[in-house]
């Protein structure tokens, strides 16, 4: 179905042959979301203004005047220009959707509705759509027309207060971690939709928020907090449910992390470092007790690693069968063996920028694989032959383009 260049680590037969995603977010969330698909074989149609493209084409780092972290985020998808604000994008993408399975946008609610491109005309033009809503803070409620983004979700849901040091100030993560796990969740989210529409023939309307997602992977603190009281404080590296857990430095100067979530793994570790009289103490038995004495349990696990290299401490640990890694920066995962076993960074071709490493799609499937066709393609690159295949006339195509919709 596509034009676009077959290259990369694809196989024929993805498991989501056949699907068609018209991906209109921008930035993070939604756009992976629709990656993700696109990883397995859905066709996605990426849609974007005319003059004022995706600004993830320019967030980073870029290479000869091409954004780098665009070829990993627009990979698998054509691209399009439409002005959904003008009557002519508004037919296009009507038109589009009567031919599509899954559309995700992340504008501000209303706006969709305001360019009459709501649900009701959506569903209009394709009774079994699954139109995907991924919004800051949702389509209903008091704060769902604010801007929203995954900074403010990482504050709001609790995340930043709980991760820093105890007399530090709450920290935010160096990297989108509430788009992340909300372009999981969407993705779960399109599958389930589309395995409703199995059942009923008919589509739906996903409405997630950026802020939920995140607040469901920091655990059960919504019922500590109705049950006990309890407000989880800033522990840094540690747990406030086990110990040791860390990161200490080695004597090379390597530092090295180390978890022990179970009483038999943390016996392990402290039989290791020469304190096996701390596992007869009876608040060793509960990860509640090891927790309350962390800080004799680091002193004892953090000295032991310091007479050490790294190596030997890896190996150490390896045949006591207790639990290390150390801590890689990118330059490590791109080296380590592990890593490379797995192919989990791959390289891919690009008429662009010639051979690119990235990561590759996210699990391995025995019998439909996923993989990269291409990376992230320019601009509109794909306008011409989606319209055509849509059965646009070159005389309609050269008229929309007139009227500023392409």
């Amino acid at each position: 179905m596509t034009t676009a260049p077959q290259t990369g680590t694809a196989t024929a037969g993805g498991p989501l042959d056949g699907l068609r995603v018209l991906d209109l977010a921008t930035l993070f969330a939604g756009p992976l979301a629709a990656t993700l698909l696109g990883d397995f074989g859905a066709e996605v149609i990426k849609i974007e203004h005319p003059e004022r493209p995706d600004p993830s084409r320019g967030h980073g780092p870029a290479k000869d005047g091409v954004g780098l972290w665009w070829k990993l985020l627009g990979r698998n998808k054509r691209t399009m220009t439409l002005d959904l604000s003008t009557p002519g994008g508004q037919a296009t993408l009507l038109r589009l959707a009567a031919t599509a399975d899954v559309v995700i946008e992340n504008f501000r609610p209303g706006t969709l509705e305001r360019w009459n491109l709501g649900w009701p005309e959506l569903s209009a033009a394709n009774p079994r759509l699954v139109l995907t809503r991924v919004t800051g803070f949702g389509q209903t409620g008091p704060y769902a027309r604010r801007p929203g983004f995954g900074t403010l979700a990482e504050a709001m849901s609790g995340f930043a207060a709980i991760t820093g040091e105890p007399d530090a100030p709450p920290t935010l993560p160096p990297f989108g971690l509430a788009d992340s796990v909300a372009a999981l969740t969407a993705a779960y989210a399109v599958m389930t939709a589309l395995a409703g529409r199995d059942r009923t023939g008919r589509g739906q309307v996903v409405d997630l928020a950026i802020i939920e997602p995140i607040l469901t992977v920091l655990g059960p603190q919504p019922l500590w907090y109705d049950q006990l009281g309890y407000v989880q404080p800033r522990t840094g590296n540690r747990s406030a449910n086990n110990a040791p857990r860390n990161t200490y430095r080695s004597a090379d100067g390597r530092w090295l992390a180390v978890s022990a979530s179970a009483r038999s793994v943390a016996e392990r570790v402290i039989r290791l470092v020469g304190r096996p009289e701390l596992c007869a103490e009876p608040w060793f038995d509960s990860g509640a007790g090891r927790a309350a004495h962390t800080a004799v349990l680091d002193e004892a696990v953090g000295s032991w690693i310091g007479r050490h290299k790294a190596e030997e401490v890896v190996a150490a640990f390896e045949e006591a069968q207790a639990a290390v890694a150390p801590v890689y920066d990118v330059r490590d995962v791109m080296a380590d063996p592990q890593f490379a076993a797995l192919d989990t960074v791959t390289e891919v071709d690009d008429p662009e920028l010639g051979p690119l490493r990235m990561q590759n799609v996210l699990f391995r499937l025995s019998g439909t694989p996923g993989g990269i066709r291409w990376a992230g393609r320019p601009h509109g690159a794909d306008t011409d032959a989606v319209l055509a295949e849509l059965g646009l006339s070159p005389a309609e195509v050269a008229r929309l383009r007139e009227e500023g919709s392409l």
